[in-house]
């Protein structure tokens, strides 16, 4: 029954609340950044360099025809699909830069919270001080 009530109080408590909701913000913004990343900078990136799509860009390793699609030569045995890793690899570094920004801007609105002043000892505790200052003299 303690294994159960410690699950309980973990649960309620808000840790495993908030890293659910978490993980789910996480997976919804992914998906913006994958957008962000596959429609908006590669294409913008490929055209720069020629109008060429890098989640295209492949070697083949089964000896299949060059020129065919990744789609297709994936089918026909192994690849070496670098474009795409190039894409995956952009589409990381700009969602591990936003979120140091929102670390960044989180810790920064985050006051440090001053500490509480000590609280005054009580009358008989100053009086006693009194007392001993006195006797010491």
């Amino acid at each position: 029954m303690g294994m159960m009530q410690e699950f309980k109080e973990f649960a309620v408590k808000g840790n495993a609340m908030d890293l659910a909701v978490g993980v789910i913000i996480g997976g919804a913004f992914g998906k913006i950044v994958d957008s962000i990343v596959g429609d908006l900078i590669m294409p913008v990136v490929g055209k720069i360099f020629g109008g060429l799509d890098f989640s295209a860009y492949y070697v083949p390793l089964a000896g299949q025809a060059a020129g065919l699609p990744l789609a297709e030569a994936k089918k026909l045995g192994a690849v070496f699909a670098y474009g795409n890793f190039i894409t995956i690899l952009v589409n990381f570094i700009i969602l591990a830069f936003i979120i140091f920004m929102m670390v960044k801007q989180m810790n920064r609105l985050k006051k440090e919270e001053p500490a509480p002043a000590p609280a005054a000892p009580p009358e008989e505790v100053q009086l006693l001080r009194e007392i001993r200052d006195s006797l010491k003299r």
